[in-house]
């Protein structure tokens, strides 16, 4: 059997794109048979307008109008429809990374985001291009921006989803229930206790991880400001991502409350979030398909706050009807939520054994075999 090249596609509007696609490389790189395996983000190869639109907009619609990325969300959601329009634009700003691929002439092609997926589609349907991209699809929902005439598999994340891209027309026979890759590393057990020890956390109080996202996005000072009054001992990990700025407002809270019952440990951007993950009694974050997967792939409960209008209200939809989450709506009856928990051992228990039940933290894994022909 020839060796593989192997090219895995992302793009950074957002870090839970990119954090599937170094999943995957990581898979690759563990199996044999491939010479050689390559993760673009192909907002770097495009024109500048086109990367700001992408990444930058999408990130200040979350925090500033995020109502309107919802209104788009549901815009779009038209399966099949706008797609000549829709070419044109994409492909106008992305003319250097369509000869980029061409040139590098991959064996194998996964995307981890609908417009590589959608563009090299057209790649091949023109004879351009010889391999099929294979999707990934990174959420929990399948949005009509995903939906490809020509391709060579379809992963995703649940039986609906396959149903779903059944009756939109998918060959059910390509389509695999794999889940969202999560990093290999989420494979290990860890000690609770144990990983507590070595993260400078107490080893027997209730601990709850904030995460702000890999940008540092939402309301996460006045998250922690209310979780400073719960009437309960218990150590907060709070994840600021790459926001230098939440990560200092954060530490003179820790600062000001350093005596009280209420520990708050602030951390700036980490590779580590399996291990604070395994640490962590609840996670409370906005409900995006990459942190939900790692998440559930730990066997760690959500209560998931400020979820965006569209991709993670529904994400939080199939989090709720598994019952591994709860929903608060507000901040000011976030530490009331907390408590309820708190004296319902056996519900904590239950939220448990519903996110192991979803978790896959094998997907990465079945994927890439699933590719390389060996399963």
């Amino acid at each position: 059997m020839a060796a593989h090249r192997i090219l895995v596609l992302s793009a950074s509007a957002g870090a839970g794109h990119v954090r599937a696609a170094d999943a995957l490389v990581k898979e690759f790189a563990r199996q044999g048979n491939v010479t050689d395996v390559q993760h673009w983000d192909m907002l770097k190869y495009t024109t500048k307008i086109f990367s700001h639109l992408y990444s930058k907009t999408y990130l200040d619609l979350i925090n500033r109008a995020p109502t309107m990325l919802g209104i788009l969300y549901e815009h779009t959601d038209k399966p099949w429809q706008n797609q000549r329009l829709r070419l044109a634009f994409e492909k106008f700003n992305a003319g250097p990374f369509l000869t980029k691929v061409e040139e590098y002439e991959p064996t194998i092609i996964a995307c981890t985001h609908f417009t590589p997926a959608f563009l090299l589609a057209n790649l091949v349907e023109r004879k351009r291009l010889a391999v099929k991209p294979s999707v990934v699809i990174t959420d929990f929902d399948v949005h009509a921006m995903w939906l490809v005439s020509q391709y060579e598999h379809y992963f995703c994340m649940n039986e609906e989803a396959k149903v779903y891209l059944s009756r939109m027309g998918i060959r059910p026979q390509r389509i695999y229930v794999s889940g969202i890759p999560v990093d290999p590393v989420f494979r290990q057990t860890k000690d609770k206790a144990l990983t507590r020890q070595k993260l400078g956390l107490k080893e027997d109080v209730f601990t709850i991880m904030v995460s702000a996202g890999g940008f540092g996005v939402g309301p996460v000072g006045l998250i922690i400001e209310e979780l400073m009054s719960l009437d309960h001992p218990a150590q907060i990990v709070a994840i600021c991502g790459r926001s230098t700025e939440l990560k200092a407002q954060l530490d003179k809270i820790a600062h000001q409350h350093s005596r009280s019952k209420i520990r708050l440990h602030p951390v700036g951007f980490t590779t580590e979030m399996d291990e604070y993950m395994a640490a962590a009694d609840i996670l409370i974050s906005k409900p995006g398909g990459l942190t939900t997967s790692e998440a559930m792939a730990r066997g760690l409960p959500m209560c998931v706050m400020n979820p965006v209008p569209g991709q993670e209200e529904r994400n939080s939809d199939h989090l709720l009807e598994s019952g591994a989450a709860i929903r608060c709506n507000a901040i000011e009856v976030l530490t009331f939520k907390l408590k309820q928990l708190l004296d319902n051992p056996q519900r904590m228990v239950k939220m448990r054994h519903a996110a192991l039940q979803m978790g896959r933290p094998d997907a990465a894994e079945v994927i890439v075999k699933r590719l390389l022909d060996l399963r």
